[in-house]
């Protein structure tokens, strides 16, 4: 028995208790570090590095999936160990106003939890996903959980920024906490009993990871679709460190509206998804590939509108242009899982959870450097111009890594078959 609808969604929802405690700590603390405590903001590119680096060992935990075992434990395990690297980044925050040291000392354990915490129950999930899900279902329940992620980020910075103003100490650990409480409790009812319903085919052949890994790494597209993974990956989140500062900064938002900021351009990301999703499954346009390279290029025009707005500074429309990010970041993203759960059982059998959980690896290293690259470029650029013309030139770089992205897509994925024959019809 493989998985139902219902139980896609479920397993959805896990997703979305991910998304939404992750948004805090990479947009809301984010933005408290740089701006309320005026620290540089290569402090926190570090720490959220810090996170998608220990992230790494998603292959590892992806082949343990292929080989068998208790899933469950590890989707809830997971979850737990990130809510409580979460509710420790918050607390970090707050008492590096008054002690610097014991505050990064505390910051950087919980953003080691955070890393494991996601990779963990993300990669576990994922691997679920992949084996137990009929082939013809895979693309759409990949959609499907990552739309209900995005609405988490965005539902979750919308509500959250619209109550830490005015901002305090208490009033964000309160918030924090009742985040991850949550988070935590939903996905511990979204999996329950799933796992025990369905048959997902465990490896034939047991074998040490390395040599899992080194087959999975000669195959030529699960190659070259990682290294695809890893350029548009890190054009996709060069901005997820710098935007709010930006905000804050050149526009003068206040720490409520940067997170509102925030969840209107993961909105944007989740009508971009929508979008794609209705056209590919209900009107049947374009292909795969098509879509991710329209959505590179939408992105890249999107940064330079937000770069060319710093001239402006306050009253310039940055929400719609941000908005306009996230909707082409969208159809990029929802094109590229879809590749990517087609791709998965593309190859050797029963490797879904290893080719998983090596593209995992590769978005968290690129998640991570593009991040601390976005960042450190930030504050090199700050000492030598105005703030708007420094946070512009990492934009338009940033925008040319999504142009040689979509140049990469349209070889990477040349040939691959429409969208619509890659979801179900039913």
């Amino acid at each position: 028995m493989t998985l139902t609808w219902l139980s896609i969604v479920r397993l959805g929802l896990v997703q979305m208790a991910l998304g939404a405690i992750v948004v805090l700590t990479t947009s809301t603390l984010n933005r408290l570090m740089v701006v309320e405590l005026a620290l540089p903001a290569v402090l926190p590119g570090l720490l959220v590095a810090l996170h998608y680096g220990i992230q790494i060992t998603r292959p590892n935990w992806g082949f343990r999936s292929d080989t068998g075992g208790n899933r469950t434990v590890w989707i809830i395990g997971g979850m737990a160990t990130l809510a409580l690297g979460g509710m420790l980044a918050a607390l970090g925050v707050v008492v590096m106003q008054t002690s610097f040291a014991a505050g990064l000392t505390l910051s950087v354990l919980a953003y080691a939890l955070i890393g494991l915490g996601v990779g963990a129950s993300g990669t576990s999930l994922l691997a679920l996903l992949a084996t137990a899900t009929a082939p013809h279902r895979r693309a759409a329940a990949a959609t499907i959980t990552w739309l209900m992620m995005i609405f988490g980020i965005a539902m979750t910075a919308g509500v959250v920024g619209g109550f830490l103003d005015p901002y305090s100490p208490a009033l964000l650990l309160k918030i924090v906490g009742i985040v991850t409480a949550v988070a935590l409790g939903m996905t511990c009812l979204a999996v329950w009993g799933i796992e025990r319903r369905v048959v997902a085919q465990p490896q034939a052949e047991p074998m040490p990871f390395r040599q899992g890994l080194v087959e999975v790494w000669a195959e030529p597209k699960a190659r070259n679709f990682t290294l695809f993974v890893f350029l548009s990956m890190t054009a996709y989140f060069m901005q997820e460190l710098i935007l709010e500062p930006y905000a804050g900064l050149v526009f003068a938002f206040t720490p409520g509206q940067s997170t509102t900021l925030s969840g209107a351009q993961n909105g944007g990301v989740f009508l971009g998804m929508l979008t794609v999703g209705i056209a590919a499954t209900v009107l049947r346009l374009g292909s795969l590939r098509n879509w991710v390279v329209a959505g590179c290029i939408g992105s890249a025009a999107s940064l330079v509108a937000i770069a060319s707005l710093g001239s402006t500074g306050i009253g310039a429309p940055l929400m719609p242009a941000t908005v306009a990010l996230g909707f082409f970041n969208g159809v990029f993203a929802v094109a590229a899982i879809g590749s990517m759960m087609a791709l998965a059982s593309d190859g050797r059998g029963s490797r879904e959870g290893t080719r998983m959980g090596l593209w995992g690896a590769a978005q968290a290293i690129a998640a991570g450097f593009g991040g601390l690259l976005g960042a450190a470029a930030v504050d090199i650029m700050r000492v030598q111009m105005p703030d708007a013309q420094a946070f512009g030139a990492v934009f338009l770089f940033e925008a040319t890594l999504f142009l040689a992205a979509a140049v990469m897509a349209a070889r990477v994925l040349q040939g691959r078959a429409p969208a619509a024959q890659l979801v179900p019809g039913e």
